[in-house]
């Protein structure tokens, strides 16, 4: 959405500063800027249709099973293709390659956030002077940072 109220805004000095405007659901913002959105849509069309199917695609998260999901997104990608704006074919050129994971994150609401974490936990550990002589110490200091392990030391007091 964004990259089209940019391509936009090299036409028309009138859409400096709305760049949240565009961005915000429609529910998020204030009654003035709802307004100025209307007037926006209605007298910039390109806009006006990027904006629809943006707020169409937000739909897709609200689908109860892979079917209805799949056919949402064969509806919205061909919506897409009807208004041959470029931003958006690009989306859906991607949503189309990743068309499974996609429909499969409808339905079980998994996604690898876990895993993306943990990498970026064990990034800076690889990358400290000290090194590391094989994997396997390598992996052990992965579970020292990531594995939450608690000792208990004896304490001698002398």
């Amino acid at each position: 959405m964004n990259k089209v109220r940019i391509d936009e805004r090299k036409e028309h000095a009138a859409l400096k500063n709305h760049k949240y405007t565009f961005l915000k659901n429609k529910t998020a913002l204030s009654d003035k800027k709802r307004q100025v959105l209307e007037e926006m849509i209605t007298l910039y069309p390109t806009l006006g249709a990027a904006y629809r199917l943006k707020s169409l695609f937000n739909d897709l998260w609200t689908m109860s099973d892979k079917p209805a999901a799949d056919t949402f997104l064969n509806d919205w990608c061909a919506e897409v293709w009807k208004t041959k704006i470029r931003a958006f074919l690009k989306l859906a050129n991607t949503l189309s390659t990743h068309r499974s994971g996609i429909i499969h994150f409808v339905e079980s609401y998994i996604s690898n956030a876990i895993l993306e974490s943990i990498n970026s936990k064990t990034l800076p550990t690889k990358r400290r002077p000290s090194g590391f002589r094989n994997t396997k110490n390598y992996i052990n200091m992965i579970y020292f940072l990531c594995g939450r392990l608690t000792f208990s030391y004896p304490r001698y007091f002398t």
